[in-house]
């Protein structure tokens, strides 16, 4: 038996996880302690705060909740017309222009003023997300989000039980990469609240700094161990 190594996908690294978590983190606190109380990436959170303006006849109020829950919708339409268009080109990765696109947008929100303008920049907040989660959707070939923490819990603690029921190394790893995405999630969250409040809306360029990190680090192929016949 010998070790090959073979091109994985920066795409679905752990460090790409990680900084599309605090990505996901920093947005949903930004969103809801500057503009307005609203959900970047959780569009469960919008359904139920759309839902109960419903129940007390609130109905322009809720329209504020159903139109970044429809943006949501589109920039999920919006990334798969992209992977279609660039799928295989030969210079840069259909998920990096979903990244260039995300920074560049976040970079000129950054400058709209706080306030009347909310309805505005919350749905393309929530387009942005959308391409965000519809366009990375694995760690080393694990299903994850990065804009929302229920379904990587879930996935953490199976494989943590399924370690202690079979000492399979490999699940107490999957389990950490998951927790891992968790803490850095919680992560950008801390500094969304933090840098909300010291900078306003200019603290958005946080999230540029690490989307554009992660633009950069897609040049590079990550090394992926496999095991082949001697």
């Amino acid at each position: 038996m010998r070790i090959k190594k073979t091109e994985g996908q920066m795409s679905e690294s752990m460090l790409m996880g990680a900084l599309l978590a605090m990505v996901g983190g920093f947005l949903d606190a930004y969103t809801y302690l500057l503009r307005g109380h609203v959900f970047a990436f959780a569009q469960t959170g919008n359904i139920v705060l759309l839902g109960t303006r419903l129940a007390d006849g609130a109905f322009r109020q809720a329209c504020y909740y159903l139109i970044p829950i429809a943006a949501f919708a589109v920039g999920v339409l919006a990334v798969e017309i992209i992977r279609r268009r660039f799928y295989g080109h030969p210079r840069i990765h259909w998920r990096q222009i979903i990244l260039a696109v995300e920074c560049l947008t976040l970079l000129g929100l950054s400058f709209v003023p706080l306030g009347r303008w909310n309805i505005a920049v919350n749905p393309v907040i929530s387009f942005l997300c959308a391409m965000q989660v519809q366009a990375f959707r694995k760690i080393k070939g694990d299903p994850f989000a990065s804009t929302m923490c229920t379904g990587n819990l879930r996935s953490a603690t199976e494989l943590l039980y399924a370690y202690e029921r079979t000492r399979d190394k490999a699940c107490l790893r999957r389990s950490f990469r998951y927790y891992g995405v968790i803490l850095f999630f919680m992560t950008g969250a801390v500094l969304g609240g933090l840098l909300a409040r010291l900078l306003g809306g200019k603290s958005l360029v946080l999230c540029c700094v690490l989307l554009a990190a992660g633009f950069g680090f897609m040049f590079i192929k990550e090394n992926a161990q496999s095991s082949a016949g001697a």
